[in-house]
């Protein structure tokens, strides 16, 4: 759990308990929190930010995503005011919820969100993402949604699934972006795309938002998924009349979507030749999610062996992305960068100011997907 300790010097008396983060009055108080705008940072003694988090109302802890373990806040006095100064590395961007009685609530004091129920917070050096909204977590922040929509019934995979499908700019390449559901509901990639190319960051692109009936059985390094991808699905998003060049088709995956994503461009080269890939979970093996310890394995996983095998990746462009956070991750994505890059692959490496979170992915997600198809 990172350390929750109040910013050195802050004065005890409760007119300016918080006024290091801007906040005058006496906590608790009506002209307290008509001011109060949460998460707010400051500097910490020893590097990084000490970052403050309010909750109105009764005991209530802070889950962050794949960052720490719950923090729990504390009461101020015997007023309505819970609050929890949480230390923050530099260059952190971190989703989070009050867990207040066994329900998750976003902080209604923070207008970024990221679906119904969760928020996101930033320290002040985190670098800025371009394009992507700032949408609230009420009932009237509804994210758009594509109009055109495919129904699945795939023979391989089994099962239905509705497929939404949009032409940014008009449409061209495209763009699969697996965990599809997340973009559409989560974060407003639709809306960001459609920026990215206005801005001209980024040539039209046809977006296809494919959701998984199950992330671990579908994107464990499996062939099924992307034959149904080549013989079922890419046919229907030709028959929707949008532009859908499949020839520059880029695959953008985050996790094990990530490990998917490569493991098809290894398979299925004729297919998949353009990826994005952030936090690709490189520790995967058979069995591994079964144990302890799945990240204890072989450094690079099954995807490590695969390419000391040096296959031709000569016509692959490939660009990998993880958070500078996610400490046992680096190893496994480091030996994937490296042995892709010497099987003759296009490589592009960078590093999100994150944790193993989708919000820290969404500035990559853009700028990758754009240089995959130069």
């Amino acid at each position: 759990m990172p350390p929750t300790d109040p910013v050195p010097g802050r004065g005890a008396g409760t007119e300016n308990a918080f006024a290091a983060y801007g906040l005058p009055g006496e906590p608790g108080s009506e002209a307290f929190w008509a001011a109060a705008g949460t998460p707010a940072s400051a500097p910490a003694d020893n590097g990084g930010w000490v970052t403050l988090f309010l909750w109105r109302g009764s005991a209530a802890s802070i889950g962050f995503e794949s960052w720490s373990e719950p923090v729990p806040l504390r009461r101020w006095g015997e007023t309505d005011c819970w609050y929890a100064e949480v230390r923050m590395p530099v260059r952190l961007r971190v989703t989070y919820q009050f867990l207040v009685d066994g329900a998750a609530y976003a902080d209604p004091f923070n207008p970024a969100g990221a679906g119904g129920d969760r928020s996101v917070a930033a320290t002040p050096d985190a670098p800025a993402q371009p394009h992507w909204p700032v949408i609230g977590s009420g009932a009237d922040d509804v994210l758009p949604l594509p109009r055109t929509r495919v129904r699945w019934t795939s023979e391989r995979l089994g099962g239905r699934r509705t497929v939404r499908v949009h032409a940014a700019g008009g449409g061209g390449p495209v763009v699969l972006l697996l965990d599809g559901d997340d973009w559409l509901y989560l974060h407003p990639a639709m809306t960001a795309f459609d920026s990215a190319v206005a801005a001209g960051d980024m040539p039209p692109v046809t977006l296809v938002f494919l959701p998984t009936r199950g992330r671990e059985t579908e994107f464990g390094c499996r062939s099924a998924l992307w034959e149904a991808v080549r013989d079922e699905l890419l046919p229907l998003v030709a028959d929707t009349g949008l532009p859908a060049d499949r020839d520059r088709l880029v695959v953008a995956g985050q996790s094990l979507g990530g490990l998917s994503a490569v493991y098809a461009a290894l398979e299925f080269p004729d297919l998949v030749s353009r990826v994005a890939c952030q936090s690709g979970s490189f520790w995967w093996t058979s069995g591994a999610l079964e144990l302890a310890d799945p990240m204890g394995g072989p450094v690079g996983g099954a995807i490590a062996a695969r390419l000391r095998e040096r296959p031709d990746l000569s016509g692959l462009r490939v660009a990998f992305d993880v958070g500078e956070h996610e400490t046992r991750m680096l190893p496994h994505c480091e030996l994937v960068e490296a042995l892709a890059q010497q099987a003759g692959a296009t490589v592009r490496v960078s590093r999100s100011a994150s944790g193993h979170d989708r919000v820290g992915w969404r500035h990559a997600l853009l700028r990758d997907v754009a240089w995959a198809l130069r």
